[in-house]
């Protein structure tokens, strides 16, 4: 008897948790996760006004598996390519497959930036980026997985577009983004009650790199990136930090860490993870790794996030405002 109601507590702690799992998927459509990915050396994942900044045609590709260990956990695929266009501006383009559970969006990004001088001598620069997005966000509730339980089946799928606006101003060594996500609100059908219609994401991204004194060939990245979601007023901040080193090809490799906390959590850890990387003949290699301090903590061995990249050499841009830093 014990181990029968033992049971049925259990096939209702579980039946709560894809409830609760369906619900909350709807606040985080069209905001794919955002781990460390934009510290592999591409900043393009976070905002489209980093479109075209650099001497070569950019490609991305990121895996993300999160929370190892647990079943259905969230995993993520995405592509990013980007380019200058002329020697003012940029073009890039987003792919992305991401599954949580039962939830899954596939999309794409169409992203154009456009760079100015604000001052030559001192090498300030003022970007802006916008990207169209389209998104099909689908809800896989098969009814054999949840028998005994008629209000849980059938599937649900819309597609939506939306758009990105960004902004990116640098002053030699110091850059700070933002970036406005999903700007317009999201129809929602009549029979849809309760569905949010406001999928807007805030992010701020700042740091500032500098050399050693000793050898300009060493260079150290603190930078912070912040991200506010409209809907339900979460907020979270990530601390990161980088080495880079160079050789005389231009190749280098980096290691750094980043530390991530809930705003409304101040100084509690929500992950801390290390990062490494390198980029030798054209070809880059990213891995990151993030370990949990919540209560999910204790049933997962992490997130792991690994990021491989091609870059391919065009015409040297004759604006300053599109060149990458050389390193002599």
């Amino acid at each position: 008897m014990m181990l029968s109601k033992k049971i049925i507590t259990m096939k209702k702690l579980i039946v709560s948790l894809v409830l609760l799992a369906v619900t909350s998927s709807y606040s985080q459509e069209l905001n794919l996760p955002v781990f460390t990915q934009y510290l592999a050396d591409n900043a393009f994942v976070l905002s489209p006004a980093y479109a075209g900044i650099g001497d070569n045609v950019r490609i991305r590709v990121n895996g993300l598996t999160q929370w190892v260990g647990i079943k259905d956990a969230p995993e993520n695929q995405s592509a990013y390519v980007d380019f200058r266009l002329l020697d003012r501006s940029g073009v890039g383009i987003s792919l992305y497959n991401d599954s949580n559970g039962d939830t899954k969006q596939t999309g794409a990004k169409l992203s154009f930036a456009h760079h100015i001088i604000l001052d030559y001598y001192s090498k300030q620069y003022l970007s802006f980026g916008i990207s169209y997005n389209i998104n099909t966000f689908k809800i896989d509730l098969d009814s054999k997985k949840y028998t005994g339980d008629p209000g849980i089946n059938g599937n649900r799928a819309t597609s939506n577009n939306n758009f990105d606006l960004s902004a990116l101003y640098r002053n030699k060594n110091f850059f700070f983004s933002f970036n406005a996500n999903n700007v317009l609100k999201k129809k929602i059908d009549v029979e849809r009650v309760g569905e949010p219609d406001l999928l807007s994401n805030f992010q701020i991204y700042s740091g500032f790199t500098f050399s050693d004194r000793d050898n300009n060939r060493i260079e150290y990245e603190p930078s912070v990136f912040f991200q506010y979601f409209a809907n339900d007023k979460r907020s979270a901040t990530d601390f990161n930090f980088k080495y880079r080193h160079y050789n005389s090809y231009e190749e280098y490799y980096w290691v750094g860490v980043s530390y991530r906390m809930l705003n409304d959590q101040f100084a509690k850890p929500l992950s801390v993870g290390p990062m490494a990387g390198f980029m030798k003949s054209k070809f880059y290699f990213g891995y990151s790794y993030q370990i949990m301090f919540n209560d999910l903590g204790y049933y997962n061995s992490g997130t792991h996030v690994v990021t491989l990249g091609f870059d391919f050499l065009q015409a040297l841009s004759s604006c300053p405002c599109t060149d990458s830093p050389v390193h002599d």
